[in-house]
Formats: C-alpha cells, structure tokens, sequence
C-alpha cells in the first residue's frame, strides 16, 4: 500500500490550523439594551435622602408682578417694542391671549408665570411636576444620568435632565418647541422663536419656601441671558391637593340631549374669549 508523500500530509496539517473556523448559521443573540430598568430597593431608599418637597406649592403672584418692573427680561430691540405694544393693548382692556386654545403654558413660562399650584413627586431616576389648571402641565426631569437626546425632538415642556448638587436640584432643559412663549405675565409674552435653553436651580430656601433660580437664554428675543427667581410656599393641608384641570370645559356646557345622554355643548366667545351667551337647557 502507498502512503501520501509527507510534504502533501504537512500541507494538509496546515491548511487545518490557518483554515477559519466554521460559522453557525445563526448569531447569537444579543441582549437588548433595557432603557428604564426596574427600580432597586436601594433606589427606593435613596429617595428618602432627598430634601422633602411633599405638599402642595402655590406661587408668590405679588414677587412675580414686582418682577415685571423691577427684573424684566432683556429684549431685544425688536422684542421689545412688541412687548410695548402688549402692555399697551392690555392697559386699554384688550390683553393678548398669550396662552390659549388649551396648549400649555409650557416651560418656563409655567414657572415664571402660574397662579396655580403644583405637586412634584420624587420616584428613582426622575422628578416628575405636577400642575393644576390646564391639565397639560407635566414635567419630568431625568436625574438617572441620561444625556439629552441626540435627534432632538421638540416640544412645550422640552426635555429635562437634572442632578442633585446637596439638597439643590439643577435642571437642564434644550428641545422647547419655538412656538412656546417667555412670557412675563398672562398677557405679555413672545414666542422664543427657537434655541431657548434653560438652567434652574430649585432649592428649599426655608422650611417651607422653594426658590427656583432660573437662567434663561433665549437668543431669538433676549440680548443675554436672564437670570431670575420664582418663590413657591407650601401648602400641607389635604383642602389645598390639586384638582383635574380640564381647560376646554371653559368652552362648553353641560346638557342632556334628547336621548337622555349627558353631553357638552359648545359656548359661543367674543374673540377675547369671553362667554357672549350660553345654548339653551
């Protein structure tokens, strides 16, 4: 019996060794990325390290008039002479609707401006604000060490990401639709045209006293950034819990249509957006 030659036996041996390896059909399966994970006990237990900011807030309305004259923003030029105007038309009785048709306050405004009250509740990884009135007032702020979103994707309350530096909350929030307005009062006010990005600092000041140190920049409509404070005190008593606030009900009225249903009806306005008569029962 012939054997093979050695040197066709040691080619042999060497293509075995330099050969790649044999690949599975199928790939294994990767584990996929969990986005929100389920909160730890120790999540839940470092929430009770937090200062307490349980209760019901309601706004300082008197520091945020004196703030009209005494810190407004810097306009510029062009803003400014719209503001004129505005407070102009509002002095003659025909204030600008700067929040209307149900969209929300949007942030900042909604801190600057509000006559409501608010709740803001702590859970890991996120705080979330509660407001009363419009029911659109809701923000969340991230504070479980995500960046911001790298497609941005804007809205009225923008995205908000946050970390506790001792007992203060510092926020930052990009991604606040162009439409949504800085406003001064609930008839002064212009929409940020776009880029406005806003850095709080939300603190207990006393006991029961939060301040929220805001700087705003707002490149389309200020000259520089504006820095300002808006003073909450708590309310604990359980009369002061916020309420459903549904704004479109303004709009309509209850009735019992011919089927015995119970419906809303529409109410007629004046472009000011007073009620100018109510349908028949």
């Amino acid at each position: 019996m012939k054997t093979a030659p050695l040197c066709a036996v040691f080619a042999g041996l060497v293509a075995l060794l330099v050969a790649p390896p044999i690949v599975s059909a199928q790939a294994p399966k990767k584990t996929p990325t969990v986005i929100n994970p389920p909160p730890t006990a120790q999540d839940w237990a470092d929430i009770a390290k937090l200062p307490d900011w349980s209760g019901v807030w309601n706004p300082k309305i008197t520091d945020q008039d004196a703030q009209v004259k005494t810190n407004p923003p810097p306009w510029n030029e062009a803003a400014a002479r719209k503001v004129e105007q505005m407070f102009a038309e509002e002095k003659a009785g025909r204030p600008r609707l700067i929040f209307a048709n149900c969209l929300p306050e949007a942030h900042p405004s909604w801190m600057l401006v509000t006559h409501n009250a608010m709740e803001m509740l702590f859970t890991p990884g996120r705080v979330t604000m509660l407001g009363e009135s419009d029911g659109n007032r809701i923000r969340r702020i991230y504070t479980d060490g995500r960046a911001h979103p790298e497609a941005s994707d804007p809205t009225f309350h923008g995205h908000s990401i946050g970390h506790w530096e001792g007992d203060t909350l510092v926020v930052d929030t990009v991604d606040i639709l162009p439409q949504a307005p800085l406003a001064i009062s609930e008839a002064v006010g212009l929409p940020n045209n776009g880029d406005m990005h806003v850095i709080e600092r939300i603190h207990l000041a006393e006991k029961d006293i939060l301040h929220d140190d805001l700087e705003i920049i707002a490149p389309k409509i200020l000259t520089k950034p504006w820095k300002t404070t808006r003073i909450f005190f708590r309310q604990r008593a359980r009369k002061f819990d916020i309420v459903e606030g549904v704004c479109a009900t303004g709009d309509l009225a209850e009735r019992v249509n011919a089927e015995g249903d119970h419906i809303f009806v529409p109410v007629e306005k004046s472009e000011w957006g007073h009620t100018t008569a109510v349908p028949a029962k």
